[in-house]
């Protein structure tokens, strides 16, 4: 019998009456069961957590970061184990899971450090039509109280601790509904902030079918603030039942890479193809669409080939980088995508090949519009070039797009690509280099439907928190 696993619910490891079973995406072998938590279940993990909150708001911010450091450590000792269960349950190669738990333990232990360093004001005034001192305010930021934090498949540790630790450390407390492929591992961070001492109810879990707690688990009143990484459709959903309630949401993205006739094109190549095929191209900043002038589109795209070419492909164990999609409805899709594109005449550079979930790395040249593949996110091995006139027109096809995540400009023009990043509708412009999340201290956001809200430890923090002033007169 596979082993059951337990959600973290007031200090305690529970089941539930019903389980869900989790197989490996790429060997079909089945890895465990979470529990099937009932409405029922869900209103006691928010009531406990809710009575929990006073007693962790009232601690200072250095007690909060002791707590984290701790499950740092402990992130850092068990990041192999961890990465063995996570790199088999979302198929992703077992140096790059184990990285991700790494990373992880980084981002709680800047969360104290930043959260240790938050500081409030205190201002000065009076009537604004005279120089006056007469009445002082005090500013400081108070916790909003309950977090609900929903992680997403691809980073399903990385992902929920960018989200934990900044609500902890603010005072929050935090209900983490991980995603059904990727849950096992949500639990095992469980264990790590159980570990660390939490008290009972700061920190809790919830797992279950959508169709029974997927939006009860959003509209309950309970929750405070809402912080949710996936789908658009989805994200567009949730910000609906959230009200006026605050919501942080990360969400889809068509990153484009444009690619200018002066740039180096064995660096951009280089970066496209890292930027694209990372993870099987399972990544919100992905590249997913390459612009480029077409006086360099023959020898960029020949470069980009060849480094295609080389990709390895298997399983998670063997450190391919290219492993089988989460599930057979993402191949599916990513299939589509490409039997549309070859319909409509889109020139394939590369091999067609799906085995199961697994789909080779495919590369379309002089893409076109009109095609699904120039505007819809794959989340898969597949990399659209579209050929363009001008710096102009790449600008105008990056816009159209209904999504505003990431954008890359290759160029040594180092003036043109700030005015090429200062008229892209997106959150973040790299420059000469690929599409990526970034360092955990920067701002992580995104424009139009590709999210609402500001990421980054210090601004996760500010979101989690509201600003209080206390007004009081000396004179």
């Amino acid at each position: 019998m596979s082993k059951q696993y337990k959600n973290l619910v007031n200090g305690e490891w529970k089941l539930s009456d019903n389980d869900i079973k989790i197989y490996a995406p790429a060997t079909g072998e089945e890895l465990g069961s979470v529990p099937a938590m009932s409405q029922e279940d869900v209103d006691y993990v928010y009531e406990t957590a809710r009575a929990a909150q006073p007693a962790w708001r009232a601690l200072s911010y250095v007690e909060r970061a002791a707590y984290l450091h701790k499950a740092a450590d402990i992130l850092v000792r068990d990041a192999e184990k961890i990465g063995a269960v996570l790199s088999k349950e979302v198929a992703k190669g077992y140096k790059a899971a184990v990285s991700e738990v790494i990373r992880t333990a980084e981002i709680v232990r800047y969360a104290a450090e930043e959260g240790v360093r938050m500081e409030g004001e205190v201002l000065e005034g009076g009537s604004f039509d005279a120089a006056s001192k007469k009445k002082i305010a005090i500013v400081r930021r108070e916790p909003l109280g309950l977090v609900l934090a929903i992680s997403p498949f691809n980073y399903p540790v990385n992902l929920a601790g960018s989200k934990i630790a900044p609500a902890l450390i603010s005072g929050n407390v935090v209900a983490l509904k991980p995603p059904t492929q990727g849950s096992i591992s949500g639990l095992l961070l469980a264990e790590v902030f159980a570990e660390a001492g939490l008290p009972a109810g700061v920190f809790s879990t919830i797992t279950g079918r959508g169709s029974v707690i997927g939006d009860y688990i959003v509209e309950h009143e309970a929750v405070n603030f809402i912080n949710f990484t996936g789908s658009t459709p989805v994200g567009e959903r949730i910000g609906k039942m959230a009200g006026m309630r605050p919501i942080m949401l990360e969400l889809g993205g068509k990153d484009s890479a444009i690619v200018l006739k002066d740039a180096d094109l064995e660096k951009a190549a280089k970066n496209i193809v890292d930027g694209a095929f990372g993870y099987s191209g399972q990544r919100c900043t992905a590249v997913k669409r390459v612009l480029v002038q077409e006086e360099v589109a023959d020898e960029l795209v020949e470069i980009i080939r060849e480094k295609v070419l080389k990709l390895t492909i298997g399983n998670p164990e063997d450190n391919a980088d290219i492993t089988p999609l989460i599930d057979t409805g993402a191949a599916d899709f990513v299939e589509g995508l490409i039997n549309d594109a070859v319909e409509k005449g889109a020139e394939v550079k590369t091999e067609i090949k799906r085995e199961g979930n697994l789909i080779c790395p495919v590369l379309f040249d002089k893409v076109t519009t009109d095609m699904k593949l120039a505007w819809e996110e794959p989340f898969g091995p597949v990399l659209p070039v579209i050929r363009v006139k001008s710096v102009e027109e790449a600008i105008e096809i990056s816009n159209q797009s209904e999504y505003g995540l990431q954008a890359s400009v290759f160029t040594n023009d180092f003036p043109l690509a700030f005015s090429i990043a200062e008229q892209l509708e997106v959150g973040t412009v790299h420059i000469n280099n690929k599409t990526q999340r970034g360092t955990d201290n920067f701002p992580f956001l995104g424009a139009k439907k590709s999210g609402a809200g500001v990421q980054g430890v210090k601004y996760s923090i500010e979101a989690m928190t509201s600003v209080k002033s206390v007004v009081f007169d000396i004179k």
